[in-house]
């Protein structure tokens, strides 16, 4: 199934899902207290949806790659910071292992999705470009006697010719 919008696909919808339950435990004591510690997360958490729903904008398989590669970073980081919380004692033990997996997931999906995109020579679901111009005649299939005579085999030219 091709995706019709960024919402459609597994990377941004695990991203999303972790973003909201970031934003969940940093709403509550003691994470809340902690301004720099929830700008920072929040900062990172939200880097991975915005990335994926701009690189999907893109319509080019190469560059959508390039910003999954900035979503994985972003995911990455927010697993950094998720430790933090963990050693800040602003997270349980289990609720630092689930969120953590649930980012692996995402980082997961994103660089499978990535991979795929940087075997892909168009945008999945798009007509061919070289299907746009098919009512012009390719130059090389032209008829040979209106082609420039310059342009023609060398040696088959007089000693006048320039």
């Amino acid at each position: 199934m091709i995706a019709q919008r960024y919402q459609d696909l597994d990377c941004w919808q695990l991203s999303n899902d972790l973003k909201l339950r970031v934003y969940a435990f940093i709403a509550k004591p003691p994470a809340s207290n902690d301004f720099e510690f929830c700008d920072q997360i929040r900062r990172s958490v939200r880097g991975a949806p915005r990335t994926i729903s701009e690189g999907f904008g893109r319509f080019r398989p190469k560059e959508f790659a390039r910003y999954l590669e900035f979503a994985r970073a972003s995911l990455i980081e927010t697993q950094n910071h998720l430790g933090d919380a963990l050693d800040s004692n602003y997270i349980t033990v289990e609720e630092h292992a689930a969120l953590f997996r649930l980012a692996d997931r995402a980082i997961g999906a994103s660089t499978r999705l990535m991979q795929y995109l940087r075997t892909c020579k168009q945008w999945p679901g798009s007509r061919n470009p070289a299907t746009k111009n098919r009512g012009t005649q390719n130059p090389s299939t032209q008829n040979p006697s209106t082609q420039n005579p310059r342009t023609q085999n060398p040696a088959r030219r007089t000693k006048n010719e320039p």
